[in-house]
């Protein structure tokens, strides 16, 4: 694949950097503090793992990242480096440079992703010609080669094609093969599985990260299923309700869960022994981005949380190596330390 061809990129240099980034959006009864102070760095070869429920602010983040979101109602603030530089102060038109072209997203819905009316194959040619500057031709070549590299049989033909007339799997490597048209340096996967059969979902993630190998990519995998996590990723970030609660190395993580929430969030997986053990629910619900910031977001659903919990905000603290966790129960020893964890 010699088109696909680029310098390795080497493993452990900084890519993408995400420093106190918050998204906060304007309404009618206040603000909704979406994304609230997260930061994280993504490295050459490294998949980054984003974890958390529905509503705690990881695709926001994304679309932060890419800014995406109309500004207004969004105000975003903060620092998104790119090799040094910082999106967030660029123009309009240098961030069109960026988009599919530096940086890539795999949006969680092809079939809402994908235009209806386009073959799959203009849909590809198009990015390739706006970054890369070949002409149709040539685009439409390059097209044909991406369908081929993401192992979409008969390229030639489903070039032609349009959404519609692929399966959901097929449709899910159109996407990826648009992300990756222009050689990427980080790519961003938003659910990149989801409403995908087993099986498919294995060759999507096996079909990732030999691309990442192939092209030295950083890739920011976003999910909620913590199986994903476990056979994807270098590296994990625990969100909730807005904010970074825990980030450790995936085998660190896996082996020693110190906040409650990653600790319920793995409680909840199903197992092998599943028969003979009741799945634990987490309960209550994850709070509206527009409620007061009073103490920790999780107090309310914690078995751990003291009145120190309900009135402070816990800010992330070091607990041995690079795993960092925002919590009082563990800071004050409420909680299980990292030894008695793993014993």
């Amino acid at each position: 694949m010699s088109t696909m061809s680029r310098v390795a990129l080497a493993t452990g240099e900084p890519l993408l950097e995400v420093d106190d980034l918050r998204t906060h959006f304007d309404t009618l009864t206040g603000p909704a503090r979406s994304v609230d102070g997260v930061s994280y760095t993504v490295r050459a070869g490294q998949t980054l793992g984003v974890v958390g429920e529905s509503g705690c602010g990881k695709s926001v983040t994304a679309l932060s990242i890419l800014r995406l979101l109309p500004t207004p109602p969004a105000r975003i603030s903060g620092a998104v480096r790119l090799r040094g530089t910082d999106l967030l102060q660029l123009g309009e038109r240098e961030m069109r440079q960026i988009r599919g072209n530096r940086i890539s997203m795999i949006f969680q819905e092809p079939m809402t992703s994908l235009n209806p009316v386009l073959t799959v194959g203009r849909q590809i040619a198009e990015t390739v010609q706006v970054h890369q500057k070949l002409n149709r031709a040539d685009a439409l070549k390059r097209a044909v080669e991406m369908l081929r590299v993401v192992q979409i049989p008969e390229p030639e033909r489903r070039v032609n094609e349009y959404p519609h007339q692929l399966s959901g799997g097929m449709r899910q490597r159109v996407m990826i093969a648009l992300a990756l048209a222009c050689n990427p340096e980080v790519l961003i996967a938003d659910e990149p599985t989801t409403a995908l059969d087993v099986t498919i979902q294995a060759q999507i993630l096996e079909l990732i990260r030999r691309l990442q190998k192939e092209l030295g990519m950083g890739v920011v995998m976003i999910t909620h299923d913590l199986g994903v996590v476990a056979e994807s990723c270098d590296r994990v970030v625990v969100m909730y309700a807005g904010r970074k609660v825990e980030e450790a190395d995936v085998i660190d993580l896996f082996d020693r869960p110190l906040h409650p929430y990653t600790r319920a969030l793995m409680a909840s997986m199903p197992s092998m022994n599943t028969h003979t053990k009741r799945l634990a629910e987490i309960p209550g619900l994850v709070p509206s981005p527009q409620e007061p910031r009073r103490g920790c977001a999780f107090a309310a659903r914690c078995g751990y949380a003291n009145a120190r919990c309900r009135t402070e905000i816990p800010q992330l603290t070091r607990h041995g190596g690079d795993h960092v966790v925002a919590c009082f129960a563990v800071e004050e020893g409420r909680i299980e330390t990292a030894e008695e964890t793993t014993a």
